[in-house]
């Protein structure tokens, strides 16, 4: 299944733009509020240099790569978390994705226009995260009197871990700091996955620049970069990205050299997302079908195999791998991996690495 990313901020500072770019298609990029009424929705490719060099050695019959499903969310205003304009729906929106996209407008342009009137990128980031803050806020003093009731009513309760939880999340967006910021343990933070808190998604914040700070950006997103970038911060022309998602390939990388960029900033936004989740890639071949999956960080191979039928999981007996540098270093012979010793068998307690090329043996 694909990740699920989000892309929030207020109106008109380059959502759909953006999205347009990410899926090369023409979604409504009007100037106005709530442009996006119900969201938008698309799966991406995840840029991934390494399957290509791998299709190009193995030559299978079909090669599937990597996704991330990509949602265009409503614009949001100040009020937000109190149902104001399209609050509630956008809120709804938001838990319903694994990540998010903060799109904050680094540019001026004076055909769009701005719901404060004025650019000023940290007080519009400020205020998508603050309403973020505030509707988990509201979650967290609504669950817990009844869970605090709980548990002192049975001083054994093994939800006792949840209320401590509970209350440093609360504490801690009781300060305006978001819940992924608080200092929660994993343990912590498994216990209060089913409040959903908003401020518990890993975000990046792009900064939507003119097409003159495409390169570095460096004046207009100061700001910002002081604020957000121990959070992850990201630079893109959203409207030339969107233009240039229009041209042929060729065409893109003779774009992309005049301006002095070795990347889009689309695959660059693409792979960001996907290593916000701390995902990684590994790869099977079989029956003539090259594949890339994702997984998180850390997953078992019968996990792993799970992930690709449940019965492969169930009967899991080992996994044989080898690394897709290796493999390429061999000109995608595996028997030569076999016969000096660098074919792997791998058990149960393996957990997958990223780039590895892996064949599952299991019981039928």
């Amino acid at each position: 299944m694909s990740l699920s990313t989000g892309i929030v901020g207020l109106p008109n500072v380059g959502k759909s733009t953006l999205f347009n770019a990410l899926t090369r298609g023409s979604v409504p990029a009007s100037n106005y509020p709530f442009c996006t009424i119900e969201p938008n929705m698309a799966i991406v490719e995840v840029p991934d240099v390494r399957l290509h060099r791998l299709q190009a050695l193995l030559r299978p019959a079909e090669c599937i790569p990597t996704a991330i499903q990509i949602t265009d969310i409503a614009g949001l205003v100040r009020g937000a978390s109190k149902g104001e304009g399209r609050g509630n729906q956008f809120l709804a929106d938001v838990r319903g994705v694994d990540a998010l996209l903060h799109v904050v407008r680094c540019f001026s342009d004076d055909g769009v226009s701005h719901v404060d009137a004025t650019i000023d990128p940290v007080r519009d980031a400020d205020t998508v995260l603050v309403e973020l803050v505030l509707a988990d806020l509201e979650v967290a003093e609504r669950n817990l009197p009844n869970l605090d009731k709980v548990v002192r009513s049975d001083p054994r309760s093994v939800r006792q871990g949840e209320l401590a939880a509970l209350q440093k999340a609360h504490a801690a967006l009781s300060e305006g700091v978001a819940v992924r910021d608080a200092g929660l343990s994993r343990e912590q933070l498994g216990a209060l996955r089913g409040y959903a808190f908003l401020t518990e998604k890993p975000i990046l914040t792009v900064a939507n620049v003119a097409e003159s700070d495409a390169v570095d950006g460096a004046a207009a997103v100061a700001g910002l970069r002081q604020r957000y970038d121990s959070a992850g911060l990201l630079v893109i022309a959203a409207q030339i990205e969107a233009e240039m998602s229009q041209l042929e390939v060729e065409e893109r990388a003779l774009f992309l050299a005049d301006m002095g960029l070795a990347q889009s900033g689309v695959d660059r936004l693409v792979q960001g997302a996907y290593e916000l989740l701390d995902l990684i890639t590994f790869y099977t071949l079989a029956n003539d079908k090259l594949q890339a999956w994702q997984l998180p960080a850390g997953t078992t191979a019968p996990t792993a195999a799970g992930g690709i039928h449940s019965d492969m999981e169930e009967g899991f007996i080992r996994a044989e791998v080898v690394t897709a540098a290796e493999l390429e270093a061999v000109d995608g012979q595996v028997s030569k991996l076999r016969e000096s010793g660098r074919l792997r068998a791998e058990g149960r307690e393996y957990a997958i690495r990223d780039g590895d090329v892996v064949t599952f043996l299991f019981k039928n």
